[in-house]
């Protein structure tokens, strides 16, 4: 089983950071697919090296989102990629948002 683990300037920057902090501040997470070991990339793409691989029953907080490759997962096909930390993305169709978009800020 293959499990995905999926630049602004100016005002826009300060937004986009202020926007995650308070994504981040609120301690929202999301589980993982029931099942499955996600693997996490260095970026937004299976071609992206793997970091590390999450534990059955994991949750993650999403600090941003971008496009990258497309996956389907158990919560269907998605181009959304979710960093979970600095240099670390899983595919959004393997975390339960409850949303086909995104429910974070755009990764500058």
């Amino acid at each position: 089983m293959d499990t995905n683990g999926t630049t602004a300037d100016g005002p826009a920057v300060a937004a986009a950071t202020a926007a995650t902090a308070v994504t981040a501040a609120s301690g929202v997470r999301y589980p993982v697919a029931p099942g499955y070991r996600l693997n996490v990339r260095s970026g937004p793409g299976t071609q992206y090296p793997l970091v590390r691989s999450l534990p059955l029953g994991a949750t993650v907080a999403i600090s941003c989102q971008k496009y990258g490759e497309w996956v389907t997962g158990p919560y269907g096909t998605t181009r959304v990629w979710d960093s979970i930390a600095p240099g670390e993305y899983v595919s959004d169709s393997y975390v339960r948002t409850g949303s086909d978009g995104f429910v974070a800020p755009r990764c500058a």
